[in-house]
């Protein structure tokens, strides 16, 4: 029997950086099994090239990230959500708009590495730092078994994923 591929949408304020470093990290970890999207209340409109130039140092492509509305996912004809997953405070504390299918919801809370101000070097580490932080609540994610995605556990684990550090 097929696994049944579930469709995840990571928020942020303005996706430019977290949350489109976790699409790029769980559409690479979870190739088959996830969909990865990420979306923001007030997008920027640009994606931040130290959230692209993290992705590639871990070997993940960066082709076709756009910084893009939460609307979208709100539409008739998006992809229906199972997990909407918040990763900074601001977005975590707004109100999303009705997601059909009234989908798992979690916050994952991540620094914003783009408030960061400093040297190239310090900011480059800052962008990792967050990254990984993301890929390790990641892999937990994925290491849940087919049955805790689709139970009523589910909420409750996505949030505990939440709480680990990187």
């Amino acid at each position: 029997m097929r696994e049944r591929t579930f469709n995840v949408l990571f928020l942020c304020t303005g996706n430019s950086a977290r949350s489109i470093m976790a699409e790029g990290l769980l559409a690479h970890l979870g190739r088959g099994r996830f969909n990865a999207h990420s979306a923001g209340s007030h997008p920027t409109g640009t994606v931040n090239p130290a959230a692209l130039s993290t992705l590639a140092a871990m070997h993940i492509p960066t082709d076709g990230f756009r910084s893009k509305s939460w609307d979208e996912f709100a539409r008739p004809g998006a992809p229906p959500l199972d997990l909407v997953i918040t990763v900074c405070d601001n977005a975590a504390g707004e109100t999303c708009p009705l997601w059909p299918g009234q989908p798992a919801t979690a916050h994952w809370g991540v620094p914003d590495p783009a408030a960061f101000q400093g040297s190239d070097e310090q900011k480059a580490k800052v962008f990792m730092s967050a990254a990984l932080t993301l890929r390790r609540r990641i892999e937990l994610m994925l290491a849940l078994p087919q049955g805790k995605l689709a139970g009523p556990g589910l909420q409750g684990e996505l949030r505990r994923i939440g709480r680990v550090e990187g």
